[in-house]
């Protein structure tokens, strides 16, 4: 089993960060997945039922302004995931793209600062941000655990992934109005949650 979970943030909009603040998410993020993966295939293709699960994000499935960089970034992860899916099906290799909501982790906390973004915004969304961060990693590690013994294509996790994901279904070009209603996500650091109160629930699929 692999499970491609490196992950990294970046605060600010796409006009205040730097390309070279932008790649450095997309290599960490999306490009470590691919290379990973590629190297160990030929392991995974040699042991019946091997399965891979890759750890996309909530802003895998909407975009919110402010995470152009980190959304991209999982965006990739989820098609990648997706395509692998239907070529390994044959081999008997599961994939599952995994989308946790708000898991409380330290990406926000250790997530860069974009170069024309000031300490003190990024100080204030980091504050605010951590309140939405609510369901334990040891819970999320047993939902993603589940979903691949189960063979789950997707692991939706939390209440916001869910609905989020609703949103982003039947309003695809203006759940970003609902983003903003619900408390918005402009000024937040780099990664997965919203204004809807996560809760330890899942949605596997």
């Amino acid at each position: 089993m692999l499970v491609n979970n490196a992950g990294v943030g970046l605060s600010g909009r796409f006009d205040q960060v730097t390309l070279e603040e932008f790649n450095w998410v997309i290599d960490v993020n999306f490009r470590a997945v691919v290379q990973l993966t590629h190297t160990l295939l030929p392991a995974l293709k040699a042991e019946p039922g091997s399965h891979i699960a890759n750890i996309s994000s909530l802003f895998g499935l909407v975009a919110p302004a402010g995470q152009a960089a980190y959304a991209a970034s999982k965006f990739a992860v989820r098609g990648f995931t997706e395509a692998l899916r239907h070529e390994l099906a044959r081999d008997g290799i599961g994939v599952t793209s995994v989308h946790p909501g708000g898991i409380r982790t330290r990406i926000a906390e250790s997530a860069r600062v974009g170069s024309g973004v000031s300490r003190e915004e990024h100080e204030a969304g980091t504050r605010e941000f951590a309140k939405l961060l609510r369901i334990e990693p040891a819970d999320t590690a047993d939902a993603i655990l589940s979903g691949i013994e189960r063979r789950r294509g997707r692991v939706l996790i939390g209440r916001s992934a869910k609905a989020l994901d609703l949103a982003a279904r039947l309003l695809p070009t203006s759940y970003g109005r609902l983003l903003d209603a619900v408390g918005g996500t402009r000024a937040r650091p780099a990664t997965a949650a919203d204004r809807l109160t996560p809760t330890p629930t899942t949605d596997l699929r």
